[in-house]
């Protein structure tokens, strides 16, 4: 699906929605802002395209769009297409290719768009010096940084500071405060629901229609939150020890929220089936929960697993205040610890919190099997492979693996297809021997179902 659009006569791309209107005929499509600037376009300053963040789902190959995902996720960060290439399975010069056949720029044309038009935002939204910026987008100098905004927006770090609106800025009450644009609705008070139900005591905590976590950052702690800011995009405040690796912690705090998932594409296929249906028309704006830590999602579901929700919660906050790093000054927003790294829980006995022995023997495989590398959680590979590497472990059942990668931003990941552990009446849990007709959206489907049965449960409460 065309996202841009390039105007042949005057080397301008905009975004959908933008006033400007050229003749069709003079109109080129791409799916990506890089595209459109690796051919030669300039943003459009009207509709500023730079303030939508770059889609990490693209009109291609599978394999390419993971490539995507890991190079906005930072996967070229001061390192060489090669790793990128292996780890996909390839070499660097048909990731090359595929990327030049297939998008229209390099992997790392793509990476330095995502870059700069990061920093931009940067530049309008927040007071941060120039240099401070350059290092939060993931530049190595600043002249590097001085060089891609000349070559992508034709001006200096400096002339596009001084072209901000005044209505950009924001005035931060403590921490930094960044803007979290989305398409689509956003039923940010279900999804509040559903991370809740699930939350890390300690680690995580809900206030209303706040959610807050902490974070670590370069071995130092810090938090996140994230509130409803308009209908059209969230805000995020971050506290943190320093701005290095701000671009993908934005990037993180999208992936939780969901902010990227194609919902009106996603909500038209599921539209034709006569059991989700209805549930798309009463919350339209429902998306799947994401992840901060897809290790610490994981270790959340083991637990989760033929365990009351109580218990899991308690077993939770047990391994938290034993293992996990203190944080000082949070009491008050219910925050303590940060989540216990994989080293540490691979070499625990936690037997000492009241887990029993299977548990333990998962949660230890587990961690064990991320920190050697065993078991990639980045998203890097197919669905398929994600299944197999969880349920290869012992102890990690089927569901619970398809509940991970839901969590973790896999839209055809069907958690429960042959379970009522969600607590659904029988007519609507028969449906799910239909679930192959929601394909290739069966989380979003999912995620309906379970929504439902957390409603129809409430009603009878």
């Amino acid at each position: 699906m065309e996202s841009y659009a390039g105007v042949r006569t005057t080397g301008i791309y905009c975004r959908p929605g933008c006033g400007a209107q050229p003749r069709s005929d003079h109109v080129l499509g791409f799916d990506l802002a890089a595209s459109a600037e690796s051919a030669g376009y300039r943003a459009c300053l009207r509709c500023r395209p730079y303030r939508t963040p770059l889609a990490p789902v693209i009109a291609g190959p599978e394999i390419v769009c993971r490539a995507v995902r890991l190079i906005l996720d930072g996967a070229l960060d001061e390192r060489t297409e090669a790793p990128l290439a292996a780890r996909l399975g390839m070499s660097s010069r048909h990731l090359r290719r595929l990327f030049v056949e297939t998008v229209g720029v390099t992997p790392h044309g793509l990476a330095r768009s995502a870059r700069t038009h990061f920093a931009r935002r940067l530049l309008d939204d927040t007071d941060l010096r120039i240099a401070d910026i350059a290092f939060a987008a993931g530049f190595g100098s600043v002249r590097q940084f001085n060089r891609s905004t000349v070559a992508i927006f034709k001006m200096t770090p400096s002339e596009l500071r001084a072209r901000r609106r005044r209505t950009d800025r924001l005035v931060a009450d403590g921490g930094l405060s960044l803007r979290l644009p989305f398409r689509g609705p956003l039923d940010w008070d279900a999804m509040v629901l559903l991370l809740a139900r699930h939350a890390t005591p300690g680690v995580e905590h809900i206030a209303g229609s706040t959610y807050r976590r902490t974070i670590t950052v370069g071995g130092h702690p810090g938090v996140v939150e994230l509130t409803s800011s308009g209908q059209d995009q969230l805000l995020l405040r971050l506290h943190l020890p320093h701005w290095s690796t701000l671009m993908h912690l934005v990037g993180r705090a999208r992936r939780l929220a969901c902010l990227d998932l194609p919902l009106p594409v996603a909500s038209a296929h599921l539209a034709a089936d006569q059991v989700i249906a209805p549930l798309l028309t009463r919350h339209p704006g429902l998306r799947p929960p994401g992840s901060w830590s897809p290790y610490e999602t994981a270790v959340r579901a083991v637990l989760g697993q033929q365990t009351a929700p109580e218990t899991a919660r308690a077993l939770a906050a047990g391994i938290v205040q034993r293992y996990g790093e203190p944080v000082a000054g949070l009491t008050q927003f219910g925050l303590t610890h940060t989540f216990p790294r994989p080293r540490v829980l691979a070499a625990s006995v936690l037997e000492d919190v009241g887990l029993d022995r299977s548990q333990v023997g998962a949660i230890v495989a587990l961690s064990r099997a991320v920190r050697a590398g065993g078991l990639r959680l980045d998203r890097s590979i197919p669905l398929d492979e994600l299944l197999a590497g969880l349920t290869g472990i012992d102890g990690i059942e089927e569901s619970t693996a398809q509940y991970i990668a839901l969590r973790l931003g896999e839209a055809d990941a069907c958690p429960d297809a042959d379970a009522t552990r969600c607590g659904l009446d029988p007519a609507v849990e028969s449906s799910r021997v239909n679930a192959g007709r929601w394909s290739p959206w069966r989380a979003l489907a999912t995620t309906h179902l379970w929504f439902e049965s957390e409603r129809q449960r409430g009603a009878a409460a």
